[in-house]
């Protein structure tokens, strides 16, 4: 199962009284400006659930699994995420 952003915005939506539309028109403002935030380089923190950082990949060896041939992987910035202590806890108090 996936949470979308449509299942956010219809899980706010049934705690608050505030129309869907405006909801969604948050829920989108609150993801654009982390996406300003890491395109202009910087780490986004989230008290109580995580980090969200910039990682520089150099260049590297890779090797093409059709043809078996020796290629070399550019450089890259990536987006990866740390949870933070309380989401962990929470996470890992589930049974699955």
């Amino acid at each position: 199962m996936t949470l979308t952003k449509a299942d956010i915005v219809e899980a706010i939506a049934k705690k608050i009284d505030i129309e869907r539309t405006e909801i969604k028109v948050l829920v989108d403002e609150i993801f654009e400006e982390i996406r300003k935030s890491l395109e202009s380089g910087e780490n986004v923190r989230i008290s109580g659930f995580g980090n969200f950082l910039l990682r520089d990949k150099p260049v590297r060896p890779g090797r093409n699994p059709k043809t078996g041939k020796e290629v070399d992987i550019s450089a890259r910035r990536v987006v990866t995420f740390k949870s933070g202590q309380k989401l962990r806890a929470r996470v890992e108090s589930v049974k699955p």
